[in-house]
């Protein structure tokens, strides 16, 4: 596991399509932003573990995880 020392509004890069953005860092809370493509599967790891099944049968068979665990993704602002 990398592990990192990042301020708030620093970034880091995964590969060449990720970026996770600290927003901001509130006593043991830290709210991050995510930018990734929309291909890429983004849930927290508590929803993962507390429903393996749904997410191992839905990546099999490409169908929609439960709505209750999906990230919000920022609109495009014009």
């Amino acid at each position: 596991m990398l592990v990192l020392t990042r301020k708030s509004g620093e970034k880091l890069v995964i590969g060449h399509e990720i970026e996770v953005t600290v927003l901001e860092v509130r006593g043991k809370h830290v709210k991050i932003g995510i930018q990734a493509p929309d291909s890429v599967k983004i849930v927290r790891a508590e929803l993962r573990q507390s429903h393996p099944d749904s997410y191992d049968e839905a990546e099999a068979n490409e169908t929609s995880i439960p709505e209750e665990s999906w990230c919000r993704r920022p609109m495009a602002v014009s």
